[in-house]
Parts: structure tokens; C-alpha cells; sequence
């Protein structure tokens, strides 16, 4: 048996038995949905981190590196701005009013039990986008460390995530993520110096990827334009994805938020620096791979030692599942508490729970399903992620930020905001001219609607405003 099999064995018993820990730490809805709110920043901050360490970092980023240049490296700037907005503008207001899901403080803030199903729909939605992503590059790793085909590798990666996610919840989510953020620091550690050394240092590096591929050290691979709104749509989508919001609950303060969040901007910047100077190595080690998303995979299992081959390979499935573990928790709540709780608000807390963990697997199922048939075929895992960071940023950023500081935004504003930033930006990816991302389109849209329509509505009753107020 090879020394990949035996650690991804050992990684996985170790994931599944956290899963069960977290099972019988789980009395009530909070513990399973936002831990108690009760995390600190070091736990907090690391679910945070490794949340935003996903297969578009291990995968994505490196793919698109490898196929386009540099220039997409200069998006890493905008995740520090996106986490202190989160930390600095939006939580001293928006956990003021403490919920179990960002659906629920939608419904608060806009006294509408049908914008908070709205809300949860939407999420579904954008899960399915973001999770197909994640999907894939779980199937490349499994194909490179067991040798099975790269379908089976998505189905059986799937399989492990879902039944981890749906046992444990939210405490099964924070301490498996504060083990795979080590071993994703762990891996990135041990591979960036040795990938480096391999080439003679980081002088050689860079005049061996100019002889190799100069136009990696260019502008020109990407529009101006499409650059600064693919860095619009991380700064806003990190904001306002539900997954990110979420952990603001869960941690205990502000003391603690501001902390944790810290925590996981050193960690994600780090990680994105590595990952950069990792993926300019794979430019020289492997000049012409088929595709992009390959090129980690390959510097892992080719260039290192085995034993350090396997933990940057373990490191990239512990980010995938980091990530899709959240979603996942994201999408059974909304599908649980948002929808079939408002309107069966007479159902049990046991059975809430339930149908959240029954959630999780439907909802982590189509993802899969939607990849066997060929749907998103051959296209990079960044910009699969780029998509849900648009949609997020479309459909959310406006209700939720501008919510808690706009006294005026009503209901009707909200729910226009939603469903007009999500089309829109749905229609530009579609059928608008690929220099812009959909991001800009439908976050025009979603201002303009919260706006607009919030004047020409009767203004929010005052209870609405109460909690968010100084």
C-alpha cells in the first residue's frame, strides 16, 4: 500500500471521528448551525481561513496562473479589504441581532417571512454553482492518489464530505477546518521551499518562466477591465457569502471577531503568496499540461518526495473539503430552518434538524449529478468559484450591508435587489461580453433596485430597525 493511500486512510478516519465527536457535543439548533456562537477567535478565525482556502486556491488559482499569467495574482490584494470591511463595517452592526443564518437576518431586518425563503432559494442556487468546483477538484486528486477514474473520485469524494457535514454540523465544521488549515500550512511549507531549491532559487525561477512562457510576466492575458471586476467580485462576494457571514455569528464578540478575522487574513494571504511562486514553478516543471487545474496535482505528486508529495496533496483536498463542508452546512440550513421551518413553524427543533441533514445530501448530490451529465464540462475551477463570487455579491451585499446602516430599505427593496442582481448577473454570464465579469452588471442592478424601489415603498416599521441602530 503506498504512503498516499495510508495518510488519505488515516486523514479520513480522523475527519469521520471528528464528525462523530461533534454529534454528541450537538444538543440544539445552535450547536449544530452556529456552534453555539460560542467560538473563539483561534477556532473562529481558522474555520474563517480555511473556508476561504478552497479548490480555487489550490486548484483554481494555480490553473489560471498556469494558463493566463500572473496578472490574475494581483486579485490576492483584495481579500485583506473584503475580510477588515467584514470585521471593521459590517459585524459591530450585523451580529447585534444574533441569528442561526443569514436568511434569518434577512427576514428580521425585512419583516418578511417570503424574502427569507427568497434569500434561502437563492443560496441554493449559488451552491450549486460553487460546489461543482469544488467537485471536480476532488476528483482530480483522487484520481492521481488512487488511480481511480476521475468520475469515481467526485462520487466517492462527495460521499465523504456529505455524510461528515450532515452528522456533525457546525462543531464538526470548525474543528475538522482547524485541522485541515495545519495541513494545508503544513503542506504549502514543506513544497514551496523544496519546489524552489529544485530550480536553482527564485532568480532562476523567474528567467526559467520567461524562457518557457513569457507572456506569464505580461498584462495582456486578461482585459484591464475584466481584472479589476474579477478583483471586484472577491472583494464584494467575500462580504456577502452566507458561509463567511455566518461565522460572525458563531464567534462570541466583537473582541473575538475582529481576532479571528485577523487570524484569517495573515492565513489566506499567506496561502495565495505560496500558492503564486508554487504555481510559476509548475510553468517550468510542466510546460504543457491539457489543463491548468492540473498543474498542483502534478508538482505534488512528481517533484516532491513521496511523503511530501502526500501532505500538499492532502493539503488540497483539506481545502476543498474546508470549503464545501460550509456550503454544504450554508445550504442544509437554508433549505431546514429558512424554508420548510416558515412554513412549518409548528415542526419540532428535532425535526428541523433533520430535514437540515437530509438537505445537506440532497442538496450536495445535484452538484454531482449536474457534472456526470456534462453540465460546466471543461471549464476552470477559478472561474467556476468567480461565478459564485458574483452571484453572492449581486444577489447579497447590498440588502445586507446597507441594510444595517439604511433605514430606509424596505422589504420590497430588498427582495427586488435580490432577484434583479441574481438575473442579471446570470444574463451577463450568459450572453454579456466576457471583457466584464457579471459581477459589476449585477451589482449596478442590485443597488439601483434596493434604491429605488425602497423610496417608492412605505418605509420599514421601527422594529425593523431597532436591533441594528447605535
Amino acid at each position: 500500500m503506498s504512503v498516499q493511500i495510508v495518510l488519505f486512510s488515516l486523514y479520513f478516519v480522523v475527519i469521520f471521528a471528528i464528525g462523530w465527536y461533534a454529534l454528541k457535543r450537538t444538543r440544539d439548533e445552535s450547536d449544530y448551525w452556529i456552534a453555539g456562537g460560542k467560538l473563539g477567535w483561534l477556532l473562529g478565525g481558522a474555520s474563517m481561513g480555511a473556508t476561504h482556502a478552497s479548490a480555487g486556491t489550490f486548484v483554481g488559482t494555480i490553473g489560471v496562473i498556469y494558463t493566463a499569467g500572473w496578472s490574475f495574482a494581483w486579485i490576492v490584494l483584495s481579500i485583506p479589504l473584503a475580510y477588515w470591511f467584514m470585521a471593521a463595517v459590517l459585524a459591530p452592526r450585523f451580529t447585534r441581532s444574533k441569528e442561526l443564518t443569514l436568511p434569518a437576518f434577512i427576514e428580521t431586518r425585512y419583516y418578511s417571512k417570503a424574502v427569507r425563503r427568497l434569500a434561502a432559494v437563492i443560496i441554493l442556487i449559488a451552491t450549486v454553482v460553487y460546489v461543482q468546483a469544488q467537485i471536480v477538484a476532488g476528483g482530480i486528486i483522487s484520481n492521481i492518489v488512487f488511480g481511480i477514474p476521475t468520475e469515481w473520485g467526485m462520487i466517492g469524494f462527495t460521499v465523504i464530505l456529505l455524510v461528515y457535514t450532515s452528522i456533525g454540523g457546525m462543531l464538526a465544521v470548525v474543528y475538522t477546518d482547524f485541522i485541515q488549515l495545519v495541513i494545508m500550512i503544513v503542506g504549502v511549507a514543506a513544497a514551496l521551499p523544496l519546489a524552489i531549491r529544485g530550480l536553482g532559487g527564485l532568480g532562476p525561477l523567474f528567467t526559467y518562466v520567461q524562457a518557457v512562457k513569457p507572456e506569464t510576466f505580461t498584462w495582456e492575458s486578461f482585459p484591464p477591465a475584466l481584472l479589476f471586476t474579477m478583483g471586484l467580485a472577491f472583494t464584494l462576494g467575500t462580504v456577502a457569502t452566507p458561509e463567511k457571514l455566518v461565522r460572525l455569528y458563531a464567534m462570541k464578540d466583537m473582541r473575538t471577531i475582529r481576532r479571528g478575522v485577523l487570524f484569517a487574513i495573515l492565513v489566506a494571504t499567506g496561502l495565495n503568496l505560496a500558492i503564486f511562486v508554487i504555481a510559476l514553478t509548475s510553468i517550468v516543471i510542466f510546460p504543457a499540461l491539457p489543463s491548468g487545474d492540473l498543474a498542483m496535482p502534478m508538482v505534488a505528486r512528481a517533484v516532491l518526495p513521496p511523503v511530501l508529495g502526500s501532505v500538499l496533496l492532502a493539503a488540497i483536498a483539506a481545502a476543498i473539503m474546508s470549503t464545501v463542508d460550509s456550503h454544504m452546512l450554508v445550504a442544509g440550513s437554508a433549505l431546514a430552518h429558512d424554508i420548510y421551518g416558515t412554513l412549518r413553524p409548528d415542526a419540532s427543533p428535532k425535526t428541523r434538524l433533520w430535514i437540515g441533514r437530509v438537505g445537506i445530501l440532497i442538496v450536495g448530490s445535484i452538484p454531482l449529478l449536474l457534472i456526470l451529465s456534462g453540465v460546466g464540462e471543461g471549464k476552470l475551477v477559478q472561474f467556476i468559484v468567480l461565478l459564485f463570487t458574483a452571484l453572492m455579491a449581486s444577489s447579497f451585499f447590498m440588502p445586507v450591508v446597507v441594510g444595517v446602516y439604511w433605514s430606509r430599505a424596505t422589504k420590497e427593496g430588498a427582495a427586488s435587489a435580490m432577484i434583479g442582481g441574481l438575473l442579471v448577473c446570470f444574463g451577463w454570464e450568459l450572453f454579456g461580453p466576457a471583457s466584464i465579469d457579471p459581477v459589476l452588471p449585477g451589482f449596478l442592478a442590485s443597488a439601483f433596485l434596493l434604491v429605488a424601489v425602497s423610496l417608492l415603498t412605505p418605509p420599514p416599521p421601527d422594529s425593523a430597525l431597532a436591533p441594528y441602530r447605535r
